[in-house]
Parts: structure tokens; sequence; C-alpha cells
């Protein structure tokens, strides 16, 4: 695996200090240090594989290390705070991410046997061991960052194999729950759409409970197992993160924002941004607006 891996890093190491496209469909990579509340975001669902340095991600109360030679799946929507750290040697942090296509997921699935379901109350994002096959299957992928021509014609196979190696590995029932209709994991992804795209109203627990079909108190226990995070908790955290990008855009002040995203009171949204991001809402604008990457 260790020559797999040096020419996985010797093809990411173009990589800014933010995320960087490869010109491969959902492909993107990571290369540097970046101070871990800029790394507050709502992330989309990814497999990600960590090639030096290490990665710790917090969400709610949960927090997880990713070292090298391992990959993290992110089966929903969250949000979450990370921080990249180099290595004991000084290398930079390094990593590259499929953003996962839940389309794509479930064609793939259509075409393998149906295996056991997954574990009741499983959260929404871990961590686990790369192996050759998992690397091999990286490495192809990346090689079209050098033969762009080739994309279109082999990205989509690259894509199956490592979508499928994860689906054989520890983490693959968090893939197959996510692509597949009616387990409570699809479930809870419909209620974090739901919440992603009407932040701003207010949300009645026990209405979008029975919107997926959960009695309010299962609902309330898949939802805190999957993303670690109370539906109210997840809501706080999409209105700050909204939040927070409008007033890097420019888009207004403190206090008008705090309406635009659903706070009926600007003194509680500037206390719960302090303590989400480290400081007020005007002063953390400014400090990435000069010149810290998102």
């Amino acid at each position: 695996m260790d020559t797999q891996l040096q020419e996985l890093r010797q093809l990411a190491s173009r990589a800014e200090n933010r995320r960087t496209e490869t010109g491969i469909p959902r492909i993107a990579m990571v290369q540097g240090e970046i101070p871990e509340h800029q790394l507050a975001a709502l992330y989309d669902p990814m497999v990600n594989l960590i090639l030096t340095g290490f990665k710790t991600m917090t969400v709610g109360d949960r927090t997880f290390r990713y070292d090298p030679a391992t990959y993290f799946v992110m089966s929903v929507e969250l949000p979450a705070v990370g921080s990249l750290h180099p290595s004991d040697d000084g290398d930079p942090y390094l990593a590259i991410s499929l953003t996962l296509e839940p389309a794509i997921v479930a064609n793939l699935l259509a075409d393998l046997p149906k295996p056991a379901g997954g574990e009741l109350y499983s959260p929404g994002f871990s961590v686990a061991p790369v192996t050759p096959e998992l690397l091999d299957a990286w490495l192809r992928m990346l090689r079209l960052m050098v033969r762009p021509n080739e994309i279109a014609a082999l990205a989509p196979a690259y894509e199956r194999e490592i979508l499928f190696r994860v689906l054989q590995g520890p983490l693959g029932w968090m893939l197959r729950d996510t692509a597949t209709s009616d387990t409570a994991l699809s479930r809870i992804g419909i209620a974090i759409r739901w919440i992603r795209e009407n932040f701003a109203k207010s949300l009645r627990v026990a209405a979008l409970a029975e919107m997926v079909a959960l009695s309010v108190s299962a609902f309330h226990r898949h939802f805190k197992a999957v993303t670690a995070l109370s539906p109210l908790q997840y809501q706080k955290h999409v209105r700050l993160l909204h939040a927070r990008s409008l007033l890097i855009a420019g888009e207004g002040n403190a206090t008008s924002i705090a309406f635009d995203v659903g706070y009926e009171s600007p003194t509680q949204f500037s206390r719960e941004y302090a303590r989400q991001f480290g400081l007020p809402p005007s002063k953390d604008a400014a400090r990435l607006r000069r010149g810290a990457a998102f």
C-alpha cells in the first residue's frame, strides 16, 4: 500500500489550502493546515481518504480522528467543525474526497446482492482503515487528472468501483441505507433535507416525525444517533452557518441577518454565534474576509 499512497500523494500535491476541484466530477482535494473555525460548515455526504497528516471532525458531542490510510464516510448532510493537522514529520495535511450521489449508489446497489441491513441507531459518519483494493480504485481515478480526455469515458466506472469497495467494507451499510428507501437512515435524510431547505421557519418536531412516518420518540432517537444533534440543534447549526456565509458576503448586518435566518432575538443570535464560532458575528466575518479560506 505504501507505493499506492505515495503515488496518490504526488497526484494530489497540487491541491490548495482549500477545497480544490480536480476536473473529475464529484472528486476534490485539499492540502494544508486550516484553523478550526474556518472549517465549520454543512458538509455534503462524502467518502474522504486521508493521505498525510490527520483531521479531527466534531459533530455535536462526537469527535473522530482520521489518520493517513484511513477513510471516512459521511452519509447525510451534517454541520461539523473540522481541524486539519500536518504529520509528525511536518508534511501538510492532504486528502481527497468523493461527494456522494445517492442515485449512483442506488444504481450500483441494483446490481449487487442485498446484504443484511445496518445497525439500529447508528451514526451518519464513521472511519475505517483503507484497503489495497480501495486505494487502487482511487489511484486510477486520480490519474485521470493528467489524462483529462479520458475522464468522460472512465471516471463513471472508477467512481462505481470506489463505491463498490466502500460497500464491501465495514462502512458499506451507511451507503446502502442512504440509497435505500424506507430505512431509518434514509428517513432521517429526508428530514435533514427539509430542515436545510426550510431552516428559517419554525420547526415542529411532531410534524417532521409524521412526515417521515416515525413516532416522535423514535424520530428523536434516530435523528440524534445519526447526526449527534437534536432536530432543533441541527436547525440552529444550519441557521448559524447560513448567517455566517451572508455576513462574509456582506449581505447585511448582524441584526438583519439574524431575522433573515429565523431568529427572533438578535441578542440571542449574537450570543449563539459567538459560542459556535469563537467570535461575535462582525468580528468573525472580518477575520474570514482577511484572506482565510472557508
